[in-house]
């Protein structure tokens, strides 16, 4: 366990003396940067770097375009080094998309807007595209706006309870980027998820070239054992949302090792079995859904006993404080812009110190900027107030 833990700590830049000085190399790193929630992008790469400002991070991610947002593993939005992007697309969001794209077909369908649905999707997202192409780049309202069948009302989750309605454009434009014909571009502001929508080839010249599926799931799987060996096959299919039969392929298509993990096995690159020196105790805050806390399935050689607190009950990770390889609580920002934490339990004077320097330290790094996170568990709820 503490060899684990070492690893976590010195793969994921999380001392000061591994900390990063751009962007691009916490995401490599880590392999993926969540970013349902677009404020967990900026604060965890502030936890993990040094002289790295919100600026900087925009820069790399809208200018350089060093790093890309797309939607792929788990159906859930990341921010990928660009060189991997090919890779999650054909290993994840290939099969995401075609699975959405009946979905949608079905929602026209329960919507009452056609019976051929296919059809009908071909239109909307031909005046769509062009409609994108004249303006160049686009919010989803703009383009609603443009063309009348994105401003068609979809039921969605028809027939129950949570039946709501969703303009179409809503659900037609990501189902154009997971097909790689756009991208998400630069938002209103650093911290919100209101992104500009850009046809593919004038953000990424070369587009998103196609690979095989079974070569990128396993250009995947090394990226992450890099990051987040040694992992169990559990911990691989939730992080991947793959099937059993594409998880077990992907592992035997690799040279690795196997090390026993409590009575489980678990998996690393074959090269990868020289012991890691534990580092100096450090401290650090992590952001809710930071791709550390939420990097494997089976949790407890990090999280203990605090799962019920800091997680909500979907398994949303909530802001965290962590001393030593091990989440000790969970912070929050107040309406006034004060960042506080808790802690759940004793960690000696020294680690309270250092905990105390993290939040100064990302106190000082926000400035005057507020945010409330997409997901917040009753515990930093509380917080927060």
């Amino acid at each position: 366990m503490s060899e684990r833990r070492a690893r976590l700590v010195r793969r994921h830049l999380l001392t000061p003396a591994r900390r990063a000085t751009d962007a691009l190399e916490v995401a490599r790193s880590l392999t993926a940067l969540h970013s349902t929630d677009p404020v967990t992008v900026f604060v965890s790469l502030q936890a993990r770097t040094d002289g790295v400002l919100p600026d900087d991070i925009e820069r790399t991610l809208y200018d350089e375009r060093t790093l890309v947002r797309v939607l792929c593993m788990r159906r859930t939005l990341f921010v990928v080094p660009r060189e991997l992007v090919p890779a999650v697309f054909a290993a994840c969001t290939d099969t995401i998309a075609a699975r959405e794209r009946r979905r949608l077909e079905q929602m026209v369908v329960d919507s009452g807007i056609s019976t051929r649905p296919g059809a009908w999707l071909r239109r909307a997202e031909a005046a769509a595209l062009a409609a994108l192409d004249a303006r160049g780049e686009a919010y989803t309202r703009e383009l609603v706006s443009d063309v009348p069948q994105l401003a068609r009302k979809l039921r969605v989750g028809a027939g129950t309870r949570f039946e709501t309605t969703q303009s179409a454009g809503a659900r037609v434009l990501p189902q154009l980027a997971m097909e790689r014909r756009i991208v998400r571009g630069r938002p209103r502001a650093w911290k919100s998820g209101q992104y500009r929508w850009v046809p593919v080839e004038r953000w990424l010249e070369d587009g998103i070239p196609a690979l095989d599926a079974d070569v990128a799931r396993g250009q995947l799987l090394q990226a992450w054992l890099a990051a987040f060996g040694p992992a169990t096959e559990t911990d691989l299919r939730w992080w991947t949302g793959w099937t059993a039969r594409d998880a077990r392929a992907a592992l035997a298509s690799l040279p690795l090792a196997t090390v026993d993990l409590d009575g489980t096995t678990g998996f690393l690159p074959a090269d990868d079995l020289e012991p890691v020196e534990a580092p100096e105790p450090w401290a650090a805050l992590l952001p809710t859904l930071d791709p550390t806390t939420m990097g494997w399935k089976e949790r407890d050689w990090y999280l203990g006993p605090h799962g019920r607190m800091l997680f909500d009950s979907a398994g949303n990770a909530g802001p965290t404080v962590w001393w030593d390889g091990r989440v000790v609580g969970g912070w929050a920002q107040r309406a006034d812009g004060e960042i506080v934490h808790r802690l759940l339990e004793d960690v000696g004077s020294e680690a309270e110190r250092a905990i105390g320097a993290e939040a100064e330290r990302l106190q000082a790094w926000v400035g005057d900027v507020r945010f409330k996170p997409g997901f917040l568990p009753p515990f930093q709820r509380e917080l927060s107030r």
